[in-house]
């Protein structure tokens, strides 16, 4: 490894980028059977564990704008995923949660994380070293923002 930073073996962030594309790929067919994209299937996980959350939260949870995060909702509630209503405390709060069909694809998922980390070929030490640091990354930037 050369000492040019300007060199793209050298840039952490292209390996984080390139690693999150290839892990993405990597679930493809595996939601393909659930019929959910990758960012849907993050939306889900929030979901299954919250059971129901104000759309500005689930953005923050998710690292998406509403700009992003808003049509996605709509495509999953017209596929009969999730439902999205007005607050009753705050009608300006949109909430948003599982419909039936929704909570039912949870059973379906679970083989999904074992499948993803039998393909990694890691360790499980590996694995949560990694996790630890990325979440120091996100913290350390979010900090400065």
């Amino acid at each position: 490894m050369s000492n040019d930073p300007l060199k793209l073996e050298n840039q952490i962030c292209f390996m984080v980028y390139a690693a999150a594309r290839e892990i993405t790929k990597q679930y493809r067919p595996l939601l393909e059977e659930l019929n959910v994209t990758y960012p849907q299937y993050l939306v889900l996980l929030v979901l299954w564990e919250k059971k129901e959350l104000a759309v500005k939260d689930l953005g923050e949870k998710l690292f998406l704008d509403s700009g992003t995060l808003t049509p996605m909702l709509k495509r999953m509630e017209a596929h009969g995923l999730i439902v999205r209503n007005r607050s009753k405390q705050d009608e300006r709060s949109v909430m948003v949660s599982l419909t039936e069909r929704g909570e039912g694809l949870r059973e379906n998922a679970a083989c999904i994380p074992g499948a993803l980390l039998e393909n990694m070929k890691m360790e499980d030490d590996e694995l949560k070293n990694l996790k630890r640091s990325l979440g120091k990354i996100l913290n350390n930037i979010q900090e400065e923002e």
